[in-house]
């Protein structure tokens, strides 16, 4: 089977914001607060042609999150490209059910549109842990390049089968590491205790680095920080800001070690509803809001290195070479995941 080919270089691009929790502790939640309702958002509509249609979209971000913003985005790409027939109403905060929750309402058809990240996909999509390897990527373009491509045909062909419908992709970013003692070199990663994600990937990656890689939910990482439970979590660098890990994290150390994606997804019920006139326009509505979200994103990221810098938080880097050379051996125990249509999608493409 082919190896799954890694990366070399790391660069200072979108953090990863990660995706798995609810409200103010999700993995996904990023800074970028504004003003905005609790209850279903939805935009100004244009004057419709025909008899309207009305979607609600949920998803776990909370309101004022990048995500959220990305979302309003969409319905009023929507809005603006159907001539106003189709309407989106957006339930941010879990108010329509945390993410697999959604997956397996909109197969039922109890729910219309619902946004989830590659963390919690891969338990439906096995093939996408192909995803989960660190140093995939270089840049965000790589990223891109690889899931408006072939790979994420492959993803909408799986869901299909599935009943539910991907139509487009938002961003959550590369993932860093932030620590409560600096990390500046492999040797500061010895014997460090490091939260992850209950991904055996990522797992395996910093075990190999030498650190103790901790599972652990987002909503204890506050206090295992605090307590001296783990000395360290990674995550996207505006979720410093969002979840005030700053209070106790003064250090970052760049890694850009994986990056995710955040998807956009509808059922088979609400799909059908669309005219077969407007379903090209609907799609194409989707994907100008989600590249709204990709600028929201960087954004984000951008003002929490500005506003961490002036909170007195340290940055420092470690050369991906040194990592990688680590992790790379580590990650052959997976080889069986990785289907071979997909690993070479992927390197075709980034």
């Amino acid at each position: 089977m082919k190896k799954i080919a890694v990366l070399l270089t790391t660069v200072l691009t979108a953090g990863m914001l990660a995706a798995c929790g609810q409200g103010k502790n999700a993995e996904t939640t990023s800074a970028g607060v504004s003003d905005v309702k609790t209850e279903a958002d939805s935009v100004p509509e244009a004057k419709p042609e025909k008899d309207a249609i009305t979607f609600k979209l949920g998803m776990v971000d909370p309101d004022g999150s990048n995500f959220h913003k990305g979302a309003l985005a969409i319905a009023e790409e929507v809005n603006k490209a159907t001539g106003g027939r189709i309407t989106i109403q957006v339930f941010a905060g879990g108010q329509l059910g945390n993410e697999r929750d959604m997956y397996e309402g909109a197969q039922m058809g109890t729910i219309d549109m619902f946004t989830a990240s590659n963390a919690v996909l891969t338990s439906f999509i096995p093939e996408m842990a192909v995803l989960d390897q660190p140093f995939l990527f270089e840049t965000a373009d790589e990223a891109h390049r690889v899931i408006d491509g072939t790979v994420g045909t492959l993803i909408a062909e799986k869901t299909e089968e599935q009943k539910i419908h991907t139509v487009g992709w938002m961003d959550v970013g590369f993932r860093n590491i932030f620590s409560t003692r600096p990390v500046t070199s492999l040797e500061d990663m010895k014997n460090l205790k490091i939260r992850t994600m209950e991904n055996d990937l990522h797992i395996a990656a910093f075990n190999a680095m030498g650190a103790i890689a901790t599972p652990m939910a987002s909503g204890d990482v506050f206090t295992g920080l605090q307590q001296g439970t783990i000395d360290a979590a990674e995550n996207a660098i505006a979720n410093l800001i969002a979840n005030r890990y700053y209070e106790i994290t003064k250090n970052v150390t760049w890694t850009n070690h994986v990056f995710g994606y955040m998807g956009v997804f509808m059922s088979d019920k609400a799909w059908n509803q669309i005219p077969d006139d407007l379903r090209e326009d609907f799609v194409e509505g989707v994907k100008a809001g989600a590249q709204r979200q990709r600028d929201y994103l960087v954004e984000a990221n951008e003002a929490a290195v500005k506003e961490l810098t002036e909170l007195g938080v340290e940055f420092y880097e470690i050369p991906i070479d040194d990592m990688r050379k680590l992790v790379e051996p580590a990650m052959e125990q997976f080889s069986d995941r990785m289907d071979p249509a997909w690993v070479e999608a992927i390197e075709a493409e980034k």
